[in-house]
């Protein structure tokens, strides 16, 4: 049996999930819920749950081909003459909102949509409870004064360049206690692709996450990303990215890479594998190269 745990979020998540069900019999996708922006702000505001968004995505990467379920979660409602309410909101947040109100447990909730879409695995979130992110950053300005300030929220975050450290509020909140078991059997631990700060360290910056993936045994392999993130990772090669998680207290062993997409840079620690991961048109990963890439390191 070969346990991989995946942990991110966004369309990077859901990538790498792609890609591990193919050759993982054991799969968790451990998954941010800091996004506050588009359908999954609203849905925080207004039901106090966490965000919904990347959840959804990950239940449809997991799940059956060709499930109607799958395809009606992704699903956005759009009103063609006149704001119903519903209108940008995807079919699977809202199932996701409903099942928590009815069950009780955002947790259980996410396994029973899990359930009706026929997905793998399992997926949990970052955190039992609402986060939001926190970001100091230091630029220049356009006469090169050196400019420092600190952001709050996932898309202001995103939205910004130049981030010294990233944190949470509140800065240590629950998880669901089943990730530290998770994270100490698994033979295998998948962060990336994805946004450095608004998806991978959303969910290693949670303290409980980070020290279980610490003391974890299985094979730590960060898939970087196939280009600049602007701004939020204007500047960045494969070599900045891994500074970075180490300056946040997180080290990986292996770095799988596409030599024809981001610059490497100084990669100091981890093994670097060179692998074709980028589909035919350079800017998405591939799942399927992906998982042949994943599957030679567990």
């Amino acid at each position: 049996m070969t346990r991989v745990v995946a942990l991110g979020g966004g369309y990077g998540l859901s990538t790498s999930l792609r890609a591990i069900r193919q050759y993982a019999s054991d799969i968790t996708g451990i998954v941010s819920v800091a996004d506050d922006g588009g359908s999954s702000g609203h849905l925080r505001e207004a039901f106090g749950l966490p965000a919904p968004g990347d959840i959804r995505r990950c239940i449809v990467a997991l799940s059956e081909p060709n499930s109607v379920w799958a395809r009606t979660f992704e699903h956005r409602f759009k009103s063609p003459e006149h704001d119903s309410g519903l209108d940008g909101h995807p079919v699977g947040t809202l199932v996701l909102a409903r099942l928590t109100e009815v069950i009780g447990d955002y947790t259980p909730a996410i396994d029973e949509a899990m359930r009706m879409a026929g997905g793998v695995g399992r997926l949990l979130p970052a955190t039992v409870e609402p986060v939001i992110l926190k970001a100091s950053f230091r630029n220049l300005d356009h006469r090169l004064n050196t400019v420092t300030g600190e952001v709050h929220g996932e898309a202001a975050v995103g939205q910004t360049s130049g981030i010294t450290n990233l944190a949470l509020v509140p800065d240590s909140p629950r998880i669901h206690p089943d990730i530290p078991k998770l994270l100490k059997a698994a033979d295998q631990i998948v962060i990336g692709p994805g946004s450095l700060f608004t998806s991978i360290l959303a969910v290693l910056c949670v303290p409980d996450i980070q020290r279980a993936f610490n003391a974890a045994t299985g094979r730590k392999v960060y898939v970087a990303n196939l280009g600049e993130q602007h701004p939020e990772t204007t500047g960045y090669d494969v070599g900045r990215h891994i500074e970075a998680l180490a300056a946040h207290g997180v080290e990986v062993d292996v770095v799988v890479r596409d030599p024809d997409s981001l610059a490497l840079g100084h990669v100091a620690g981890p093994t670097v594998i060179d692998w074709p991961i980028a589909n035919s048109i350079g800017r998405l990963h591939d799942p399927d190269k992906l998982a042949a890439a994943l599957q030679t390191l567990v």
